[in-house]
C-alpha cells in the first residue's frame, strides 16, 4: 500500500522563492518533525536563485524538492496493492487468485515488473464460454505444467516446462480402429485404463496421453511412449472432468488485454485529470505506473471518492496569487508569515502566525526558542542567512530589534562573521552574469491586487551599481510581454543597491510611472527621475518591496478609486 497523503505534510514557500522562503521551509519542517514526530517535507515552488544556492552550499544543505503544483496526485491516494502475475499463469490459478483477493482484475507483468496487460473476470468467463476450438491449447502455447496443475496431474513421462505448440485435444472414446482415423501427430489424447487405446494413441504419434482415474500405466506402455517421445500424464479425474477442466490450463497471456491498448496512469498524474478520463471508460480498475516505468498497483473510481488534498503549511506568504499552483485543492494546515494579510481562503480554521518582523525565519527562530529546542550549525546558518537576506543586513526598514537579536545569537552557532558572510551572500545574489533576462525577472517576483487592479513587483538586489543600471534595456521589453502573459495591469521592477540604500524602478503598463510618483508625493521619500537615466524612477532610502513600495502603491490605487 502506498503511503497516504494523510501521513505527509508539505512545507512550502511562495512562487519564485527567495532565501527566506526556502530556508524557512527547511527549518520549519524540521521543527514540526521534532515537535510531533510526523513527516514534514520541505519544498520549493520554483528554482533556487544565486543567493539561496550560495547559502545552501555554504552549509551543505540540499535544495528542497520542487513542487509546482500541489493538486492531489495519484501517488497521494490509496493505491491498491494488487501484485502483478506472469502471463504464463493458468486461467484456473488466475480465477482462484481473484476469489482469494476479492478482485475482478489481475495485472500481468514481465520479469522486470513492467506492465504487459491485464485480465478480468469477464475476460475469463467470456473466453471459456466461447471456446469451441479443440486446438486452442496449442494455439495458446500452453505449458504442460499448467495442464498438470489444472487437472491435478502427475507427469509420469515428460518435461513439465515444455510448451504445447501443436496438435488438438481429444477423448479416446472409440475403439482403436476408429481412433486411427482422427488421432493426428502431436495430439493430446485423453484415455482410460484400456491398454489398446493407450497403445493406439502412442502409435499414432500423439504428443501426450492423459490417463484418467489414476489408472496404472504398464511398463510396456511407458517404454513405447518413451521410444516415441510421447508424454504420459496421470490424473485422478474421469474423462468428462478432464475435458471440462483442461481449457482452464491456458495461459492468461493468450486472453489478456495488451498493455498498449490499456488506459494506465502515472503515479504523478493529478486526480482531477484522472477522474475525467475514468468517466469515459467502462473499465473498473486501472493500472498505476511509477516513475521507473514499473507497475505499482491499481486504482478504481472508488479510490477517488473522498480523496483529500495534500496537507500543506505555507511559509513566507499568505496571498493566493503567490501560492503554488493547485493550492485551492490543498488542505492548508498552518501559515507562518511576516507580510500583510492577503486574500486566501482555507477549508477549515488554521494556525496562522503572522508577526511584524523583518523575516519569516525570525518567527521560526522564536518558535524554536518557545519549544526549547537547540540550534545546530545548519539550522542556525539557514535562519541567520534568511534574516540577513530579507533585512538586507539590517538596512531594510522592515528590520526589527528581534531580527538583529536573532542574528546575534545564531551567527556564532553557525560559525560566521556577519559582515563578511553577508558580503559574500549579497555578492552571490548580485552576480547576474550568464543569467537570462527570464531568470533575472522571475527570481524574486510577486503578484498583488488592489480592488480591480492586478500588479506585480520584481526585485533584484546587488552591490554593483553599473550592473543594475545596465539591466533596464533588457528588462523593459521583457516586462511589457510578461505583463500581457501574466494578465497584469502594471509591472514594476526594483533595482536595489545595497551600498547606496536606494532603488531604481522600471515600470510597464499604462499610468505605471505616474502611479509611483503619486504614491510617494508628500512622503519623506521623494520619487525623482534617476540622475543618469530619466526613464528610471529613483527612490532614495527605499529597499523593501513589502514595507516601502507595495503598501504605497495599494494606498495610491485606493485613493484614486475614492
Amino acid at each position: 500500500m502506498k503511503q497516504n497523503v494523510k501521513d505527509i505534510t508539505v512545507v512550502i514557500g511562495h512562487k519564485n522563492p527567495d532565501t527566506d522562503s526556502i530556508c524557512s521551509a527547511i527549518c520549519y519542517a524540521e521543527l514540526k518533525h521534532r515537535i510531533d514526530g510526523r513527516e514534514y517535507i520541505p519544498a520549493r515552488a520554483g528554482e533556487v536563485n544565486n543567493e539561496t544556492a550560495f547559502v545552501l552550499d555554504y552549509f551543505g544543505v540540499k535544495a528542497p524538492r520542487i513542487i509546482t503544483n500541489i493538486t492531489t496526485q495519484v501517488r497521494d491516494i490509496e493505491i491498491r496493492d494488487t501484485p502483478g502475475v506472469n502471463r504464463t499463469l493458468s486461467i484456473k490459478r488466475a480465477w482462484q487468485m481473484m476469489q482469494e483477493r476479492d478482485v475482478v482484475t489481475l495485472p500481468i507483468v514481465d520479469g522486470e515488473g513492467e506492465m504487459e496487460g491485464l485480465i478480468t473476470v469477464s475476460d475469463i468467463a467470456h473466453n471459456i464460454m466461447d471456446v469451441y476450438d479443440n486446438r486452442i491449447l496449442s494455439r495458446a502455447h500452453t505449458l504442460y505444467s499448467n495442464i498438470l496443475d489444472t487437472i491435478d496431474g502427475e507427469m509420469i513421462l515428460g518435461e513439465p516446462s515444455v510448451v504445447l505448440d501443436e496438435g488438438k485435444v481429444l477423448i479416446a472414446a472409440a475403439n482403436p480402429d476408429l481412433m486411427e482415423n482422427y488421432i493426428e501427430k502431436n495430439d493430446i489424447v485423453i484415455v482410460g485404463n484400456r491398454y489398446e487405446s493407450q497403445l493406439c494413441a502412442i502409435e499414432m504419434e500423439a504428443r501426450c496421453i492423459i490417463v484418467c482415474e489414476g489408472s496404472p500405466v504398464s511398463k510396456t506402455i511407458r517404454k513405447m511412449a518413451q521410444a516415441r517421445e510421447c508424454y504420459i500424464i496421470s490424473t485422478p479425474y474421469d474423462a468428462f472432468t478432464v475435458s471440462s477442466l483442461i481449457n482452464q490450463s491456458i495461459s492468461i497471456g493468450y486472453f489478456m488485454k495488451d498493455a498498449k491498448k490499456l488506459t494506465m496512469f502515472d503515479d504523478t498524474d493529478y486526480i482531477d485529470e484522472v477522474s475525467d478520463v475514468m468517466k469515459n471508460k467502462r473499465y473498473r480498475d486501472f493500472p498505476i505506473i511509477g516513475g521507473d516505468g514499473k507497475y505499482i498497483g491499481m486504482i478504481s473510481r472508488r479510490n477517488l471518492l473522498g480523496a483529500q488534498g495534500k496537507k500543506v503549511i505555507l511559509v513566507d506568504h499568505n496571498e493566493r496569487n503567490q501560492c503554488v499552483s493547485g493550492i485551492e485543492y490543498a488542505d492548508i494546515q498552518e501559515i507562518i508569515d511576516h507580510h500583510r494579510i492577503g486574500a486566501l481562503e482555507t477549508i477549515s480554521p488554521v494556525f496562522f502566525l503572522n508577526r511584524p518582523v523583518g523575516c519569516t525565519a525570525t518567527i521560526i527562530y522564536q518558535q524554536y526558542k518557545q519549544y526549547g529546542f537547540d540550534f545546530d550549525r545548519k539550522t542556525a546558518g539557514l535562519l541567520c542567512s534568511a534574516i540577513l537576506s530579507d533585512t538586507l543586513m539590517f538596512r531594510s526598514p522592515t528590520c526589527t530589534e528581534i531580527d538583529e537579536a536573532a542574528v546575534r545569537e545564531l551567527a556564532p552557532i553557525a560559525g560566521i562573521n556577519v559582515e563578511e558572510y553577508a558580503d559574500q551572500m549579497f555578492s552571490a545574489a548580485g552576480d547576474l552574469e550568464g543569467k537570462s533576462i527570464d531568470e533575472i525577472f522571475y527570481q524574486d517576483f510577486k503578484r498583488f491586487n488592489a480592488g480591480n487592479v492586478n500588479f506585480g513587483v520584481g526585485q533584484v538586489v546587488s552591490m554593483n551599481r553599473n550592473e543594475l543600471l545596465g539591466l533596464k534595456e533588457r528588462l523593459l521589453p521583457f516586462m511589457e510581454q510578461a505583463r500581457e502573459d501574466l494578465k497584469l495591469d502594471i509591472i514594476y521592477f526594483m533595482l536595489t543597491n545595497v551600498l547606496s540604500e536606494a532603488s531604481s524602478i522600471i515600470s510597464a503598463g499604462e499610468g505605471a510611472s505616474e502611479l509611483i510618483y503619486d504614491a510617494f508625493r508628500g512622503s519623506a521619500v521623494s520619487a525623482v527621475p534617476h540622475p543618469e537615466d530619466p526613464e528610471l524612477i529613483h527612490l532614495i532610502g527605499v529597499m523593501s518591496r513589502k514595507k516601502q513600495l507595495v503598501p504605497r502603491i495599494i494606498t495610491a490605487l485606493q485613493d484614486r478609486k475614492s
